[in-house]
């Protein structure tokens, strides 16, 4: 039901002609076609809360009774009292029926579950639930047990405008219970269902835009054939600005069977480049089939003759003037470089006795003009990246280095060995892999999902399935592109499942040496198959019997626990090498450190009396770049630090503090917890200039104040 049928239900129930004259209007309205993607929005969506306290005020549903697999009753209700001792609690229906009594009954509080509304103002916090810790002083990869678009929410706080690439592989919308809206699964013959996944992933990708960093930024979707056309057109009106791109990936070469269609070998990704992003030229293998000129492994010497476009001499007036060559015993050298010369005659520029002239005339037997000038050209013969061709006197070929080749040199990618006769330089370019940026169909042997997905994760966590997992490598690869150069980006994945981007940003960190962190957001859902079994046993969601088989505690923990340190769960060296750029035992592990949460919900009232601190101290860890310990012990002396960030909590500490944050200069970030104004401002004053300051609770709450009603 969209969030505008619903409203009008609404006022039916208090003006029922209102509520069909609304209703009328909008059926006129719905006759209309507008410009670009329409889709109904359906508001509210909304997610229970199994483990969250159920308290007054608080928004619930009734659950079905235990043993049962009937789907529980789906009306909203709000929690008027609690009785603890008899541990019931009094619930008044939110939306009744048309020309309906709000119903009022008393339930036990084990059968009711908290649930947000994506409308509702949420107030964040996390709980630590396990690390694992190989990598020293290394930041921490994050991974994240929640509802998606809260914990996006979330990173508003921590991340705002500070992510430099997002990988997502959301749900395909293929019709076979892979994602639910509104706690219900979206089957094949829903006439809603592409609408539902439309508005399902536009307010995610709304928020996730406010996290991307505007300067230099690349969000990766991949997606197949079922939602790849609508993905497109959201994407270009959530990212307007954005240059998009789509590949088409090669992910089994074998072909899904479609019925009564071509089998489908292929899926689509789409890079949306923001800001000056672009996919960085890489030394790719022959696996990636790019059709390579023959040169492109050697040093590539220009054309000193200008070409293409601005050929004329009148375009570069400048730059039109002789070189002069000569012959000598033991071959062809430089002379000098004359000046720019504008007169008509050519002819009545002297020559130095012995030498010749050559002029930029082009093969047409017109004047062109030189890609350099004179003192350029000058000073490039000097440094040997200038060089003669056979010598045909006046017409004798010359050639240079572009400054991209001279970077090559200086960098030693081309070792110089020698020098010719006219001084050019001689490299060594045996050892040299070529640089490419691929096209956009990629037949990848490294990509194929059953290989570096399926039969890599079996590896790892031999007892666990996990449908359709990604190639490791297919998803390592897209990031390169665009992190290769950032070796401390922040890469986040929202639809986690299995965790193969921490997986695949732990291999690139491994590579070259990089401290790329990544944060990755999953759910603990357990699959529709294994949910009617847990019912049928009398468990339900909330239960730790049934919590255990969830994707994040059933698969993604494990699978990066095992990741890092080279063990299976049962504690077995992984079997098999990783394969493509780095190859090595899986059984090694990475030296890298991971931390797991579970997403929380807060009151106001809680946190304003400083009473949730262990449940918001992990967020400015995040927000100081998830390194080292979490400061939660600050109470005792009032303060505490980090190599990173610092906590101020009681004012009356302050010199210690500012004492302690002068002595670590890695400070970057300090958290003030504070109601007055005047002793933040007072205390900030006092710290290193380079230290940024953060009041606390009013920058929490002013995130999360605002977030409220943006779905």
């Amino acid at each position: 039901m969209s969030r505008l049928t619903d409203l009008i239900r609404q006022a039916k129930a208090k003006d029922s002609q209102l509520g069909a004259d609304l209703e009328a209007e909008v059926r006129e309205l719905q006759r209309r076609r507008s410009f670009g993607l329409v889709f109904e929005r359906h508001q509210p969506e909304a997610v229970e809360l199994p483990g969250v306290t159920v308290s007054v005020g608080a928004k619930v549903r009734v659950l079905p009774p235990r043993g049962e697999a009937v789907k529980g009753d789906q009306r909203l209700w709000r929690v008027i009292a609690r009785d603890k001792k008899a541990g019931t609690v009094e619930l008044v229906e939110l939306v009744p029926a048309a020309d309906a009594v709000a119903e009022s009954r008393t339930q036990s509080a084990q059968d009711v579950v908290m649930v947000a509304e994506f409308d509702d103002r949420i107030f964040p916090g996390l709980v630590e639930t396990g690390r694992v810790e190989r990598g020293g002083d290394a930041p921490f990869h994050t991974v994240i047990n929640g509802e998606n678009f809260h914990a996006l929410q979330m990173l508003t706080y921590t991340h705002r405008g500070t992510v430099d690439a997002i990988y997502i592989d959301p749900p395909y919308n293929t019709g076979a219970k892979d994602w639910k809206y509104n706690n219900n699964y979206v089957e094949g013959d829903d006439s809603y269902r592409h609408s539902k996944w439309l508005a399902f992933m536009e307010r995610r990708l709304e928020v996730a835009k406010e996290l991307l960093n505007p300067e230099d930024s690349v969000l990766i979707v991949t997606i197949d054939e079922k939602e790849y056309l609508r993905l497109g057109l959201l994407l270009e009106q959530v990212f307007p600005d954005a240059r998009i791109q789509m590949v088409s990936s090669v992910i089994n070469p074998k072909g899904a069977t479609r019925s009564s269609s071509f089998g489908r070998t292929d899926e689509y990704i789409f890079f949306v480049m923001i800001g000056e992003a672009s996919p960085a030229p890489l030394p790719i293998g022959d696996e990636w089939k790019v059709v390579r000129d023959a040169r492109a492994g050697k040093l590539r010497w220009a054309e000193l003759l200008r070409a293409g476009s601005n050929t004329k001499r009148a375009d570069r007036p400048n730059q039109f003037y002789p070189v002069f060559l000569r012959q000598t015993d033991t071959g062809n050298v430089f002379d000098s470089v004359g000046e720019s010369f504008y007169g008509d005659r050519i002819g009545s520029v002297a020559v130095p006795a012995g030498c010749v002239a050559v002029w930029p005339i082009r093969s047409d037997g017109s004047e062109g003009n030189w890609q350099i000038n004179a003192q350029a050209l000058r000073t490039s013969i000097a440094e040997g990246y200038v060089r003669l061709g056979r010598w045909r006197e006046e017409r004798t070929a010359i050639s240079y280095l572009k400054r991209g080749e001279q970077a090559k040199v200086t960098a030693g990618v081309f070792p110089i060995v020698g020098r010719r006769d006219d001084n050019s330089i001689v490299v060594d370019d045996s050892t040299y892999v070529p640089s490419f940026v691929p096209g956009t169909q990629w037949r990848i042997s490294t990509h194929n999902a059953e290989q570096g997905g399926t039969n890599l994760l079996k590896a790892m966590v031999p007892s666990h399935k996990f449908p359709y997992p990604k190639s490791l490598y297919a998803v390592e690869d897209a990031l390169r592109f665009f992190v290769k150069d950032k070796p401390d980006a922040v890469i986040l994945d929202f639809f986690s499942g299995s965790g193969t981007t921490v997986h695949a940003v732990m291999r690139l960190n491994k590579q070259d040496g990089g401290s790329r962190r990544s944060i990755s957001v999953t759910n603990n859902e357990v699959g529709a198959d294994e949910q009617k079994n847990l019912r049928a046993d009398g468990l339900r969601q909330g239960d730790a019997d049934w919590e255990q088989w969830g994707i994040c505690d059933y698969i993604t923990k494990p699978r990066i626990e095992a990741a890092i340190t080279g063990n299976t769960p049962d504690g077995e060296p992984i079997k098999g090498d990783y394969k493509f750029t780095d190859e090595f035992p899986m059984a090694d592990g990475f030296e890298q450190n991971a931390a797991f949460f579970t997403l929380t919900y807060e009151s106001p009232m809680t946190i304003a009396r400083n009473r949730a601190f262990e449940r918001i101290a992990p967020l400015l860890w995040l927000r100081a770049g998830s390194t080292g310990p979490v400061l939660t012990d600050v109470y005792e002396d009032g303060w505490d630090v980090s190599d990173t960030y610092g906590v101020l909590t009681d004012s009356d500490s302050a010199p210690g503090f500012i004492a302690a944050v002068e002595e670590r200069p890695g400070i970057g970030i300090v958290f003030i917890v504070t109601d007055e104004d005047t002793v933040f401002r007072s205390v900030a004053r006092d710290l290193p200039e380079h230290v940024d300051t953060v009041r606390l609770y009013e920058s929490y709450m002013h995130t999360f104040e605002i977030n409220g009603g943006t779905a």
